[in-house]
């Protein structure tokens, strides 16, 4: 073993990196319950950092839920917010590419429900008196006056 030495603050190697500590790490947030199944989302360093619905159902089955490259995650706020909701087997997300709102069944395919722009959304609630999704949107737009989007699911 060599004997230690003396190095200027922050200028000794090391051979633990960030990339080594978090690259088989998988963050877990955004706990939902559905009827039976239990819905998370989990971080995943290794698929470059994209966030992940996953689905458990009752039997102990564990699925995911968004196929690549989807990634719901959303900038509102510039931190980001909820980025998604599930109301009875149909999953609400907002995509980090575009940032537009997604609308999937369970075992589909994720379709848009808001028109392409520079708008944000996160934070969704289902107003089930109205059949409606509610959200904080946020417009980025510049040179536009804000507009409403509506839709119902």
């Amino acid at each position: 073993m060599s004997p230690p030495r003396s190095a200027p603050f922050g200028s000794w190697l090391s051979p633990i990196s960030a990339d080594l500590i978090t690259s088989g790490t998988v963050g877990l947030e955004q706990v939902v319950l559905d009827g039976e199944d239990t819905y998370w989302l989990e971080g995943r360093p290794a698929e470059g950092g994209r966030y992940v619905i996953v689905r458990r159902t009752l039997d102990g089955r564990i699925s995911d839920c968004l196929p690549p490259p989807f990634n719901a995650r959303t900038r509102v706020h510039e931190y980001g917010g909820s980025s998604y909701l599930v109301r009875d087997r149909t999953v609400y997300f907002s995509n980090f590419t575009d940032q537009r709102l997604y609308r999937q069944e369970v075992e589909g395919v994720p379709e848009p429900i808001t028109p392409p722009g520079d708008q944000r959304f996160a934070d969704a609630y289902f107003d089930a008196q109205r059949n409606r999704l509610v959200c904080v949107q946020e417009d980025h737009s510049t040179g536009k006056e804000p507009r409403k989007i509506g839709s119902r699911p």
